[in-house]
């Protein structure tokens, strides 16, 4: 299910478009929607954390939920370059996955994070826990 297509699209929020996703920015959570076929890179990462950073400011802690509700690519280890660049933002991240084979690749990114991540199989799950978490 796509953000839009939530009851939790009536929370406040903003939403960054890119070539390669839609962004959304609410108060205690981020959720990102990449498009068919990207490969999401740390490239990509960037671009999205400088939008990131205008909207929250330098000094701020959030969750970020990966609604992956198209297939795309990911460098597993994203998430590692991102705090050796000294970007930790992030409390945690929640995963949404509509399939076996995002389920198995989300565990190989879960090994790898230093970031806590939490595989979820409902965009609403994840919702709820990124709520809790940054409460």
């Amino acid at each position: 299910m796509k953000i839009e297509e939530s009851e939790h699209i009536q929370l406040k929020h903003s939403k960054i478009s890119f070539y390669f996703g839609d962004y959304y920015f609410f108060e205690k959570f981020i959720v990102g929607e990449i498009k068919e076929g990207i490969h999401f890179n740390l490239i990509k990462v960037i671009q999205v954390n400088d939008k990131i950073y205008n909207h929250y400011g330098q000094d701020f802690k959030i969750t970020y939920i990966a609604n992956r509700i198209n297939s795309y690519s990911t460098d597993p280890q994203t998430w590692s370059k991102l705090q050796e660049r000294g970007e930790n933002f992030l409390i945690a991240a929640a995963l949404v996955i509509y399939n076996d084979i995002g389920f198995k690749v989300a565990a190989v990114e879960k090994q790898i994070s230093k970031t806590y991540i939490k595989r979820c199989n409902h965009l609403d799950e994840a919702i709820n826990w990124a709520l809790q978490v940054n409460s």
